[in-house]
């Protein structure tokens, strides 16, 4: 793909601030600011003879010499720049009104409005970072726990890349043994690779492989929120308790039975752990085509969640666990079931019978009206989430791509070492070592050539980033 040489801008903050960014990167980048750019103390000094990472303080006119705005303006020269082109960013005031005409000037005088992640896409082609990197700044922009954000900026200063390098070289060494039995294959008492040797280096190899293949399912799930079904009969308060633990009302509550008809989700960090609970329609016996739809989606949810949350009303526990039980368990089988006891605010809890199960059930009072009981389930939750504790230095995959090119990365593994198990012939076995470089390769960027893919990538991406 060509490195474009046309001048971008964009504004990098979000609105309502006190202080808006105006990012540009280009190789007109300083001359185009100069031309609207006016230093206080130094007038007469030109962007373009200041040197760099230094700040100026001056005006941004217009073409009437009407000043717009008093900023700042840093400077930044290739390569030594977050793109690796020529650099500037003008920090103004934050009123959209002043950013909006800052950017049309910008425009009028030669810049190009920049593409969502067209900055970091910028920054990847001139060679300042490798395609996993660029993907983990917007990883990194959206990471929303502790757990998230160590894993993106893990995988932003190269952990995952260097993991990677470290498996290139070794199949690099396979291949050029296997590549030099080949050149010689008409001497047939020659073997330059020690099939031992080979098969030890594969089994590493696999091991590191597998290895991040599996992370993907603890990854995916810090990534996205770990899915928490709050399920129970109609007018258990499951409403309830979704606006309680958001801390918002987020589901509509009403003492009429069958209100919540369709899946209502949303996201709160709990212990630096992201929860993605789901509010679900009330189970019940129902005529009523779209709550039958509605229930439908709640068995649908309570297979995919990983915590079920059993919301039963105190009033009427008995009655409520015997009538569900038939139908939801078999829905949360192998899954940690917490049975929350609601409304315990209204009524002193009477005994109970919980049925047999195939799975771990804990029990909780609660009140999600008063809010009582709430702390003690949060503290539930972040236990039963068993989310194993992430260094700093833990490579954890999160991005599909990636788990998709290690996966067919780990087959051709598997077919290289039945292969040199079953005495398969070199140039077989080298052609599945070049496959499993280009599935290594694809992650990092290295066989990506085509606009398409690439433009696929970063329009993920926010504007000025």
């Amino acid at each position: 793909m060509n490195i474009p040489q046309n001048t971008i801008c964009a504004i990098a903050t979000a609105p309502g601030g006190a202080i808006g960014i105006i990012r540009i990167s280009g190789p007109e980048s300083i001359r185009i600011t100069d031309r609207i750019f006016t230093s206080v103390n130094r007038p007469n000094l030109s962007l373009s003879n200041r040197k760099a990472y230094t700040l100026t303080f001056g005006h941004i006119k217009n073409e009437n010499g009407d000043i717009i705005d008093e900023v700042l303006v840093s400077l930044f020269k290739s390569p030594h720049s977050y793109t690796g082109e020529d650099c500037v960013e003008i920090s103004c005031h934050g009123s959209s009104y002043i950013l909006q005409q800052v950017m049309q000037l910008l425009i009028r005088n030669g810049c190009k409005a920049a593409g969502p992640g067209e900055f970091t896409q910028r920054a990847f082609l001139n060679g300042k970072m490798d395609l996993s990197q660029a993907e983990a700044v917007a990883d990194l922009i959206s990471s929303s726990s502790s757990a998230t954000h160590r894993m993106a900026m893990n995988q932003m200063r190269g952990g995952f890349s260097r993991e990677l390098s470290a498996l290139r070289d070794k199949l690099l060494h396979l291949t050029s043994l296997m590549e030099l039995e080949l050149d010689f294959s008409d001497h047939e008492e020659l073997e330059f690779a020690d099939r031992s040797e080979l098969i030890d280096i594969t089994q590493e190899i696999e091991h590191v492989v597998s290895r991040l293949v599996q992370s993907f399912s603890i990854g995916n799930v810090l990534k996205n929120g770990i899915p928490v079904a709050i399920i129970g009969e109609t007018n258990a308060g499951k409403s309830t308790l979704l606006n309680t633990l958001l801390n918002e009302e987020k589901a509509i509550v009403s003492n009429i039975h069958g209100t919540t008809r369709d899946v209502i989700e949303d996201t709160v960090n709990i212990g630096g752990i992201t929860f993605r609970f789901i509010d679900t329609a009330g189970i019940r016996d129902t005529n009523d085509a779209i709550e039958c739809m509605g229930i439908s989606r709640s068995y649908d949810k309570m297979e995919q969640a990983n915590i079920i949350l059993w919301v039963v009303d105190s009033t009427n526990v008995n009655e409520q666990i015997e009538k569900l039980s038939e139908s939801i368990l078999p829905h949360c089988a192998n899954k940690p079931i917490i049975l929350l006891l609601n409304k315990s605010d209204q009524v002193q809890v009477p005994k109970f019978s919980i049925p047999t199960l195939s799975t771990t059930m804990d029990i909780l009072t609660i009140s999600a009206k008063e809010k009582t009981g709430i702390h003690e389930l949060q503290e539930l939750l972040v236990k039963k989430a068993s989310v194993p504790e992430i260094n700093s230095s833990d490579i954890i995959i999160t991005n599909a791509r990636h788990y998709e090119a290690l996966s067919y990365a780990l087959e051709d593994i598997h077919r290289i070492q039945s292969g040199l198990q079953t005495g398969l012939s070199g140039d077989l076995i080298s052609q599945d070592l070049r496959n499993c470089l280009f599935h290594l390769a694809e992650i990092v960027g290295g066989e990506i050539t085509t606009d398409e893919i690439l433009g696929n990538i970063f329009k993920h991406f926010c504007i000025g980033k």
